[in-house]
């Protein structure tokens, strides 16, 4: 039996966001998986990433380093309650499907604060342990959100930019760097702009992906093993010369000035 775990962040239950939450929880619990939803906004969710996120004391009051202090803390059994409710859950997850609203290009603030306050240093991530040698590399995770803006404005005409660029951040800067396995996302385009049909239509585009997500092949990253950690974690002499010919990057943030993979952050085998 796999286990899903849905951190969900909207504040309507008659939200477009949440009929695509209870999409997932519906569908994938028919295939027999178990799931587990954090709905942060009814969990009254502190974003905030503080010292009373640990118990007893801190090692350096003065010069307070939250990562520092809550790898200790972790290791010590001494994070505060809810950040050990939420590892567990995410411990036994293989797959974490994060459902929201996109806000200023990112995750919610309230959603950003369980990112910030659950994937700790040392649980989910070492200097050692990182990007594809990441902690949670037998684990999948995707990214599953609504836009305010249609798909043309995040085009690379238009006046968004990019979605590979926005989502170059949080596919890569935070789920690939803890290590998991990012399946393409899902994206809800502007569904308050669209008919009620057209949004029922989105829904159950979305209901068929789920029938096989769970199958689906992640995203490409360049492999850890591919940078030089002697050159300050650049990429490779030997790799970089092997791409010299290429009219494209590797990804969109090692793109070595060229134009970047089109739809590499949306698209599995790109």
């Amino acid at each position: 039996m796999k286990k899903v775990l849905i951190v969900y962040a909207h504040q309507s239950a008659g939200s477009f966001t949440a009929a695509a939450k209870d999409a997932a929880v519906e569908v994938l619990m028919a295939q027999g998986c178990q799931v587990e939803v954090s709905d942060l906004y009814a969990m009254k969710f502190n974003p905030s990433a503080t010292a009373d996120d640990i118990t007893g004391e801190v090692k350096d009051a003065e010069h307070f380093h939250y990562g520092e202090e809550t790898m200790l803390a972790w290791k010590e059994g001494r994070l505060s309650a809810d950040l050990t409710e939420e590892q567990r859950k995410l411990s036994a997850a293989d797959v974490v499907l994060f459902q929201f609203p996109m806000y200023w290009f990112t995750v919610p603030a309230i959603m950003k604060g369980w990112i910030d306050r659950v994937l700790t240093m040392g649980f989910a991530y070492t200097s050692e342990q990182r990007y594809s040698q990441g902690i949670f590399k037998e684990k999948k995770a995707m990214l599953s959100f609504t836009t305010g803006s249609p798909e043309s404005m995040f085009s690379s005409n238009g006046i968004n930019g990019d979605i590979n660029i926005t989502l170059w951040p949080l596919q890569n800067g935070i789920l690939h760097y803890c290590g998991f396995q990012v399946l393409a996302p899902q994206i809800f385009w502007a569904p308050h702009h669209i008919s009620p049909e057209a949004r029922s239509t989105m829904l159950e585009a979305w209901r068929t992906r789920l029938q096989g997500l769970l199958g689906e092949m992640p995203l490409s990253f360049t492999p850890s093993d591919s940078f030089d950690c002697e050159r300050g974690f650049q990429l490779k002499e030997v790799i970089e010369e092997k791409h010299k010919s290429e009219d494209v990057g590797l990804t969109v943030g090692t793109h070595l000035g060229k134009r970047i993979p089109p739809n590499s952050q949306i698209k599995s085998g790109v």
